[in-house]
């Protein structure tokens, strides 16, 4: 790698109440809340230069809209039918991902992520999307598990429509902090672009305030080459993810070919720095699959019935076909 890349977001200064859903082609059915208080839209211009441990930066000067751009229901033909080259989203498949974090940043704690695809959907704001279980471990004990909602465009982008998390404190649920694009001012944004370009603006990664779910992306290589204990990549995709309210941090994300993220790192002073490799790639058993399906649906009963306000809107995740 070992390169500099500089990008620039200068767009027009907005301010401005997020509606209830900016989706084309759909309508919020909701009964619980679909607004709330005005939250900031724009930052003040910020120049930043990070670098990372192997001496690679990247140089952000920001400034204008953060807002994702609309979301067209038109523009997904077939939205399940994830086959995004970097992030392809393949039912029955399982990544395994184990690394650190650092805690008060200096003491490390082992850390494991199990990404599973399951074979479910759910239609969000008139998009089927794909069901995601994610599981995550410190030091062998759950501090949180989720379900997240991805679909595709006819473009190749792929589109985080919305999450249900739930985090936990010594074993006990802590935080349910959920969004879903169209219900309280939240909107989808994009995890990985279809055409992925080096040199081009920032991208809106979701956008839900209220949870303070603002994360952004940059594309920083294309190309690359990685190597983790499954195997060694060429062709990598590099994003680098940041948030505006946090300044000169990073995570960096490297995205494989045919698989998927397979590697995370960070740049800056992260006082809680994640490092993670992929150690495991597999296609699910049945029954593998179907204890991945049970605990999917559990946690959505739970999401129904912990954070009505949000999800009650949305239509019951549907079973395979």
């Amino acid at each position: 790698m070992g390169k500099n890349l500089k990008w620039t977001l200068v767009l027009g200064v907005l301010v401005l109440t997020v509606g209830a859903c900016r989706a084309t082609g759909s309508e919020d059915t909701s009964d619980g809340p679909t607004t709330t208080e005005a939250a900031p839209t724009t930052t003040e211009e910020m120049t930043d230069t990070t670098e990372a441990m192997d001496g690679t930066t990247t140089t952000v000067d920001l400034e204008g809209d953060l807002l994702p751009p609309l979301v067209d229901a038109a523009n997904f033909s077939d939205p399940t039918n994830v086959d995004n080259k970097w992030y392809p989203l393949v039912p029955g498949t399982q990544l395994v991902f184990d690394g650190i974090t650092l805690e008060d940043g200096d003491d490390e704690v082992p850390h494991r992520v199990i990404f599973t695809v399951t074979d479910l959907t759910k239609v969000i704001a008139g998009i089927e999307t794909v069901v995601i279980w994610d599981e995550d471990y410190a030091e062998g004990e759950l501090v949180e598990t989720e379900i997240a909602f991805f679909a595709q465009d006819d473009d190749g982008n792929v589109w985080l429509m919305g999450e249900y998390p739930e985090e936990f404190e010594d074993g006990v649920l802590d935080k349910t902090p959920a969004w879903i694009h169209g219900v309280d001012g939240a909107q989808a944004g994009i995890l990985v672009p279809g055409n992925p370009q080096e040199g081009t603006d920032s991208f809106a990664q979701g956008w839900a305030p209220a949870v303070e779910w603002t994360d952004r992306g940059i594309i920083f290589e294309v190309g690359s080459e990685t190597c983790v204990p499954v195997d060694c990549y060429e062709d990598v995709l590099i994003i680098d993810e940041f948030n505006p309210e946090e300044p000169g941090i990073f995570q960096v994300k490297y995205y494989a070919p045919g698989i998927g993220n397979v590697e995370i790192g960070f740049k800056g002073n992260d006082p809680s720095g994640e490092t993670l490799e992929l150690v495991e790639y597999k296609v699910l058993s049945e029954a593998e699959l179907a204890d991945a399906r049970a605990a999917a649906l559990g946690l959505e009963e739970r999401a129904y019935e912990l954070v009505p306000e949000t999800y009650g809107s949305t239509e019951p995740i549907k079973g395979p076909n």
